[in-house]
């Protein structure tokens, strides 16, 4: 495998993960061990020294786990301007770039994302995911806990929401209430002057709330990755 190849391959493995909704959703279906994905994303140094990567056979399983043509992880999904923020040798990609890295942050960090996002820097904790659709620069992830957004939404899958959309009626906003520590993800309503944020689960305890004067939309969700 030449050291294009290799980059490549990263690269790919991380748009993978994001498709699948998380890496060890990726490996059950590639039928591999999510530890050794999470050693390859890491570039876990081998018995030798050497970085571990992604050799041929676990290249082909991981395009027959997600149903990708033969010789796909060889193939730069995000362009080659992209290439070097996913090998973290840049912060990010052009721009506007499909696959450009975002952070996955917490919900008390997207809560005030309004305030931090164009001084934002990644710590050496953080996960940074590519997005599969384009959006701005200042787009996050956030990670789903709880059920007050079933049957769309569940627990542990993956959203990408981005603060330059514009919030329309129907669309599913990330926002801070009054006297709030942390943002959560209604869906928003706007009839006529009034707006309200809807909880998809019919069983919520008041699925409806009045979407106050206080309140402030972190953003619209623009994409979301399922975990099975």
């Amino acid at each position: 495998m030449s050291r294009k190849h290799e980059s490549i391959r990263l690269q790919n493995l991380e748009q993978l993960i994001v498709e699948a909704g998380s890496a060890v959703r990726l490996a059950r279906l590639a039928g591999t061990n999510s530890s050794y994905i999470s050693q390859v994303r890491h570039q876990m140094p081998t018995r030798k020294g050497t970085p571990r990567g992604i050799g041929d056979d676990l290249a082909e399983k991981l395009e027959r786990g997600m149903g990708k043509p033969v010789g796909w992880m060889d193939e730069p999904y995000v362009g080659t301007e992209n290439q070097a923020a996913i090998a973290g040798t840049a912060p990010f990609a052009q721009p506007g770039a499909v696959g450009r890295l975002h952070p996955l942050i917490s919900w008390a960090e997207a809560g005030k994302w309004w305030e931090t996002a164009n001084g934002y820097v990644s710590s050496g904790g953080s996960e940074l995911l590519p997005c599969p659709v384009k959006c701005s620069e200042k787009a996050y992830i956030l990670r789903i806990r709880g059920v007050s957004m079933e049957p769309r939404f569940h627990d542990g899958d993956l959203i990408f929401v981005d603060p330059d959309v514009t919030p329309e009626h129907g669309k599913l906003v990330v926002v801070l209430l009054e006297d709030k520590n942390e943002a959560l993800l209604r869906q928003l309503i706007i009839e006529g002057d009034s707006r309200y944020l809807k909880a998809l689960n019919p069983d919520w305890p008041k699925p409806i709330i009045e979407y106050g004067p206080t309140a402030t939309i972190c953003g619209v969700v623009i994409f979301k990755g399922e975990v099975v």
